[in-house]
């Protein structure tokens, strides 16, 4: 295994201690995971299938990679390269997360470091094993292979190699092949802090390579997109084809906002040859010919290693502010997430404490619910359906309503019509004339005729005629109340939901809530029944004055109407609305005996139309008294009022300790939801801790810095999109206002508490879950002593750029980040 030396001069100059700090702190949270839940700025290598992408990382790396033209890359390749007195390397794997726990955690124990570099090789084949790539069996894995190397010339850099593209399934590879590396390329590309490095070989056009497409999409600005044109030997001197990749170069025929740059890659047909040999050829390749013309900063791999260089940590610094932002965001949602499961309950004791909390909370919840209180969290949203089910007081107010008017009016069997009325009526009701009523009453007065004088009626008549016409009130009133307990249910189900965790809330609501609930409509059923007996099955009683002004007020209304038609005869007129003027003499005695002899001969008929005002009259009364009845005695004393009573603090604390280990004791998808969650908020602690110690250090850039916003300043035409030049704009306007008035930052020491000399490196692994109680991590704002803004100085060119020459003036340019919430 070979190892290339580089030269160093430009490498040592692009970072400060500060900033090579910070690219290992990045580095190091990236091999703890971070990377699965924030998007990490990186750089990407993609293209299609043998495009050369290996050999650019080899170039760049100046680390020999077993590369044969027959094989391609399998798996992303992570390549740390970090400068070290000491030569080393170490190669582990980072498993994918749709990998199980125990296979998460195989892959993960693979860690193997070497002195040197003859054994990596072999250590790599032994990786692909361990993820189960082989020549007969898995093809390709979204699995990570991490390799770091470090030796006393290595620039600080990470790329990340993914495998190539391919164009169409063969033996070797076939159709789920295919989709499986365009999707994990596709991945790491939409990752909006990935800088894309798009391959692209000059032996095939470029207009058909994927890569170009796939980066489009994930970029459709280019602005983090940097293009890499590679075997150009290949090419034909003169040819149209030559002419066309060396525009391509230029920027011309594809513009990305970074640009482009071209390497000479080695053959591994030629036999054996060393990275130096291939830099030496590089160089005299680019040194003749039309390539002559590019800019040195466009060709060959040193210029590529400082570039790539200064767009990481640019890209780093750049993006610092939004990756706390983004980082507390999902640390505060991982606390939450912790706080509803709670407390580890390992034994009974914690279990039935666990219980005893939730039955305190529930019953709580419960009485602010039903008193009508809505000031907790619980009762916010008003305007979805499960909000409006929350709030059972305004539910059952309501239902109670709606009973009131449909009992009002499909709650009598028998619909007296009249000839002004035109409600609308149930299917189940009997519509019928008063005089129709009258002859049924006359039926039921002959067959139920007692001792009593004609002309009156046995009192038991509007017993009978009372039941008749209530017997709509059972279906409406159990109506009623089954919507009443089905509201209380759901209300109960969003309230145990809300005070526990979903597996304990969900075993509380089916073992004891729901049986409770199921024991309390029974009851109310069987209530409901000897409610509805003492109103039907009884004689009438009332003492209530309304009985009889009803009663009276319909025999006045009838007299209304007798002297209505007998002055209207008298006088031989139509209405008694208008005035009428009378011219003949009035007989009084006449009038006055017209008006009464309005009687009825007919007895019986007479004492039908009697008990018929009487049964009316007392019907308003009940009905009236039923519907207070129900409201008040069976939905508030017997509803409302027990669901506090079914969950209660005690009933935890009597509970049998089999029942309690049942209910609170953690599922295994609970253990291990918590198990994720800690390992997850663990890693985002530290991360948020280990950006933030960066956040205050001054001279995180330097001038020959080549960044996402400048880097234009190599590579051709930038007026076609002006996003990159309008937030730059930005930033600046931002930092004259609010900059420091030091008038060299870089001299400035650091300002907040990164004062440490180096960032320290992570342990290989989280914690425990069982043997470690979670942190608390409460990330709390700087309240006293505000944290500056990281202030980066980057190189921008100053005039018109002539064609193979870049003429450049370094200019101090300060980008500040938005703010940004430090919170937890």
């Amino acid at each position: 295994m070979t190892l290339t030396q580089f030269k160093t001069e430009a490498l040592e100059g692009l970072c400060t201690q500060e900033q090579l700090d910070l690219l290992d702190s990045i580095d190091t949270l990236r091999s703890q995971g971070i990377s699965h839940y924030v998007s990490l700025p990186q750089i990407i290598v993609c293209g299609d299938q043998s495009s050369g992408k290996s050999s650019v990382l080899e170039a760049i790396s100046g680390v020999s990679f077993p590369v044969k033209s027959s094989l391609c890359t399998r798996f992303p390749t992570e390549l740390v390269l970090r400068k070290n007195s000491q030569v080393g390397v170490r190669v582990s794997i980072v498993p994918h997360q749709s990998r199980s726990d125990a296979e998460q955690h195989s892959l993960s124990s693979f860690c193997e470091q070497l002195d040197g570099f003859d054994g990596l090789a072999e250590l790599i084949e032994n990786a692909k094993a361990a993820m189960g790539i082989s020549t007969h069996g898995k093809a390709f894995s979204n699995d990570l292979l991490r390799v770091e190397v470090s030796g006393p010339d290595r620039p600080h850099l990470t790329i990340v190699d993914l495998p190539g593209l391919i164009h169409s399934e063969t033996r070797q590879q076939s159709a789920a092949d295919v989709q499986l590396v365009q999707d994990v390329v596709q991945s790491y590309m939409r990752e909006p802090r990935s800088v894309i490095l798009a391959v692209v070989s000059a032996k095939n056009d470029f207009a058909n390579q994927i890569v170009l497409r796939l980066a489009r999409d994930a970029d459709p600005s280019g602005i983090r997109t940097l293009g890499v044109i590679s075997k150009p030997d290949a090419l034909v001197p003169g040819s149209e084809s030559e002419a066309s990749f060396v525009s391509l170069a230029k920027n011309q025929e594809v513009e990305f906002r970074l640009g482009w740059h071209v390497l000479r890659n080695m053959d591994s047909e030629k036999g054996k040859s060393t990275l130096l040999d291939r830099n030496i050829q590089e160089c005299e390749f680019f040194s003749q010919g039309i390539w002559e013309e590019l800019p040195p900063s466009l060709v060959g791999v040193d210029s590529l290693r400082t570039r790539l260089s200064g767009l990481l940590l640019g890209q780093i610094a750049s993006e610092l502010p939004s990756l706390i932002n983004e980082i507390n965001v999902k640390v505060k949602s991982c606390q939450l997430q912790l706080q509803e499961l709670g407390d580890p309950r390992a034994t009974v004791h914690d279990q039935r404490s666990y219980l005893l909390h939730i039955g305190q909370a529930f019953q709580s919840l419960v009485k602010a619910a039903v008193d009508g209180t809505y000031n907790e969290p619980f009762f916010e949203d008003a305007k979805t359906v499960n909000g409006c089910q929350k709030r059972i007081r305004a539910v059952i107010q309501n239902l109670n309503e709606q009973f009131a008017k449909k009992i009002s009016l499909r709650g009598h069997s028998r619909h007296i019509l009249a000839d002004e009325d035109r409600r609308p009526v149930s299917k189940h009701q009997i519509l019928i004339t008063r005089d129709e009523y009258v002859q049924h009453i006359e039926i039921l007065l002959a067959k139920t005729r007692g001792r009593e004088l004609p002309g009156t009626y046995n009192p038991m008549v509007v017993k009978d005629l009372f039941q008749e016409q209530c017997a709509p009130w059972e279906n409406i009133t159990q109506s009623h109340i089954a919507t009443a307990w089905t509201a209380a249910r759901d209300f109960l189900y969003h309230a145990v939901s809300y005070v526990g965790d979903g597996a304990t809330s969900k075993t509380i609501f089916s073992r004891i809530i729901l049986p409770a609930l199921e024991s309390l409509r029974h009851a109310l059923e069987k209530g409901i029944k000897e409610f509805l007996t003492s109103h039907q099955r009884g004689h009438p009683i009332t003492y209530n004055h309304y009985f009889t002004e009803t009663l009276q007020d319909t025999r006045v209304e009838r007299q209304k109407e007798a002297f209505r038609e007998a002055l209207q005869s008298y006088f031989g007129v139509d209405t008694l609305l208008t005035s009428h003027v009378v011219e003949h003499s009035v007989n009084l005695r006449a009038l006055y005996n017209s008006l009464l002899q309005k009687t009825i001969p007919d007895m019986t008929r007479f004492a039908s139309e009697e008990a018929l005002d009487c049964m009316l009259a007392y019907y308003k009364v009940a009905l009236k008294r039923f519907v207070d009845d129900i409201a008040t005695e069976v939905i508030e004393t017997k509803l409302l009022a027990a669901l506090s009573a079914l969950f209660t603090p005690l009933t935890a604390f009597e509970m049998p300790e089999d029942l309690v280990s049942e209910i609170a004791g953690e599922s295994e998808e609970s253990q291990s939801l918590r198990e994720q969650l800690n390992k997850k908020l663990w890693i985002l602690t530290k991360g948020s801790d280990t950006c933030r110690r960066f956040v205050g250090i001054r001279g995180l850039g330097r001038e020959n810095e080549i960044t996402l916003s400048d880097s234009l300043t190599l590579t051709g035409p930038s007026d076609s999109n002006n996003e990159a030049e309008s937030r730059a704009q930005q930033n600046q306007e931002t930092l004259s206002e609010s900059s420091c008035s030091s008038t060299d930052p870089l001299v400035e020491d650091v300002v907040n508490d990164s004062d440490s000399d180096s960032a320290q490196p992570l342990p290989c692994s989280p914690p425990s879950p069982e043997t470690t109680a979670p942190p608390e991590y409460p990330i709390q704002p700087h309240t006293t002593d505000p944290t500056p803004s990281p202030t980066i100085y980057k190189s921008h060119t100053s005039g018109k750029k002539k064609k193979g020459k870049s003429a450049s003036k370094t200019q101090p340019f300060v980008e500040s980040p938005s703010e940004y919430p430090v919170e937890g």
